[in-house]
């Protein structure tokens, strides 16, 4: 049986990984309606987003800069959808 693996979209930008990382570890989700990020307040989802950037760094950053990325991004999704909230 011949079985084939979806192809991840290539990153393109620094934000782009770290959403990438965040949403790997179940920190963040995104709306379904809306497509928003929002964050799931789950430290244990944050802790293994910020081990996985540290382990494994997008090529060209350090460990200490991933990791500052990772939470930079973290501060600016909320955790409730704009568009949700205005209806």
């Amino acid at each position: 049986m011949l079985m084939t693996r979806e192809k991840r979209p290539r990153i393109r930008s620094l934000r782009g990984w770290a959403i990438s990382v965040l949403q790997d570890a179940g920190a963040i989700r995104e709306c379904e309606e809306h497509g928003w990020m929002q964050e799931r307040a789950d430290p244990h989802a944050r802790d293994r987003a910020l081990e996985m950037a540290r382990e494994d760094p997008l090529p060209g950053l350090s460990a200490d800069e991933a990791v500052a990325e990772i939470r930079e991004v973290l501060e600016s999704i909320g955790d409730t959808c704009p568009d949700c909230r205005a209806a």
